[in-house]
Order: structure tokens, then C-alpha cells, then sequence
């Protein structure tokens, strides 16, 4: 499956560097954005 490369290093920024604060707030950022995507598909 093809990511955006953008998303790739996000993700290794998330397993080696985030702050557990700044978890919170990305995944806050994440589920809200998935969230408003998955009302337009449907």
C-alpha cells in the first residue's frame, strides 16, 4: 500500500522521538482528521 511520504515520517518521528504530550496531541490531530475524511466518503 503506497503512503505519502509525509505520513512515513510522521510515524518514525512517533516511534523514536514524540514526547508523551505530544503523543496525545497527535493522536487528538489523527482520529479528529480521520473522523472528518470518513464523514465525506460517506
Amino acid at each position: 500500500m503506497y503512503y505519502p511520504k509525509s505520513i512515513k515520517k510522521a510515524v518514525r518521528y512517533i516511534k523514536q522521538d514524540a514526547k508523551r504530550e505530544q503523543l496525545e496531541e497527535i493522536r487528538q490531530l489523527i482520529e479528529h482528521a480521520i473522523k472528518l475524511r470518513s464523514k465525506k466518503v460517506d
